[in-house]
């Protein structure tokens, strides 16, 4: 089952707070719906955020009461705004905001403006899955054969239209035949990895272990882990990453290790307009993340908790990064102005 998919004129999410004990889906027919999905977490991930977004100003075009194009499409401005304050963090999702909003800029006419945010946005849907596909197809030359793998949080099929990115290069590698073991970091505070990625193997049949969050530098010195694939929410210009919190903890015990440690992301996940990740927005969540769990009280009453969503990882503790066109080493500013001039 998909994370996200359109469904003529309503969009169908599986509610990922319920798993893995329940598969339950989310029926948006309105934009508000999608949008109270994207902020409660019932779908994440950056580049499902990305569809999600895309066909959050889809359902937003069909709804519209606007008479004419120009109405319309400030009307649609105003609806990719209020997406886009859900989730600061992630790129995707203002990326496919502005590719889907470019697509009905270029339309004619209030029709042709509808039709032609709705193809974006199952276009963009259409997309992801392939670009996943390949970076997997780049990213598995570089598992060995019997090799420990090391996730953190959860960049598989439920986080992307289908196939995942760091978790795509673990099921390519599968794929080829070869042998591995995952080791899944299990992410607090929401537990994406012991709820998410753990099922997700368990679906696919991959051999796996979960561990606490704590565990895995311990696991790098033992030398049980041979390499380290996680995904991102956004890549500055020099390459620093941003990634669910816990990333930076882990490429510093990496780099201590001398583990590789591997960046899986699209094209779509790069900021070049921003310098470093010193000007990423970390977006805060609520501290009832922190001080609950399943709705069940865990510290004191009273107690402050921090809850940022995510950290920056920076450009020198990457070994790689993985796209769905070729792997870009360091130098990172040059692969990246290389990659850029590339796709222009």
């Amino acid at each position: 089952m998909k994370s996200i998919e359109w469904c003529g004129d309503f969009v169908r999410i599986l509610d990922q707070r319920k798993l893995p004990h329940v598969v339950e889906t989310i029926d948006c027919y309105d934009m508000e719906t999608l949008v109270e999905a994207i902020e409660c977490m019932a779908i994440r991930g950056a580049p499902a955020l990305g569809i999600a977004a895309a066909m959050g100003l889809a359902l937003a075009a069909l709804q519209a009461r606007s008479d004419n194009e120009v109405q319309l499409l400030a009307e649609m401005a105003q609806a990719a705004r209020i997406i886009g304050s859900t989730r600061p963090t992630a790129k995707n999702l203002f990326w496919a905001l502005e590719r889907t909003l470019s697509a009905g800029r270029r339309a004619v006419g209030r029709e042709g403006v509808v039709e032609a945010i709705v193809a974006e946005a199952v276009e963009i849907a259409r997309e992801d899955e392939e670009m996943c596909r390949l970076i997997g197809d780049f990213g598995a030359p570089l598992v060995p054969e019997g090799a420990t793998i090391l996730t953190h949080c959860n960049a598989g099929g439920l986080a992307t239209g289908g196939y995942g990115t760091a978790l795509g290069v673990i099921r390519s590698a599968v794929a080829e035949g070869k042998r591995v073991h995952v080791f899944v970091d299990e992410t607090r505070p929401l537990l994406q990895g012991a709820r998410l990625t753990a099922w997700e193997l368990k679906e696919e049949g991959i051999s796996y272990t979960l561990i606490t969050d704590n565990m895995a530098g311990w696991m790098m010195k033992q030398g049980r882990i041979d390499l380290v694939i996680v995904g991102a929410d956004r890549i500055a210009a020099n390459g620093d990453v941003a990634n669910k919190i816990g990333t930076y903890s882990l490429a510093v015990l990496a780099l201590e290790n001398m583990v590789p440690f591997y960046v899986a992301a699209p094209y779509s996940t790069i900021d070049f307009a921003i310098s470093s990740g010193d000007d990423i927005v970390i977006e805060e969540r609520s501290p009832e993340e922190v001080t609950m769990f399943a709705g069940i009280q865990v510290a004191p009453e009273g107690t402050i908790a921090a809850n940022p969503a995510f950290d920056v990882t920076p450009a020198s503790f990457i070994t790689g990064i993985i796209t769905e066109k070729r792997i870009l080493w360091p130098p990172y500013e040059e692969s990246l102005s290389d990659f850029q001039s590339s796709r222009e």
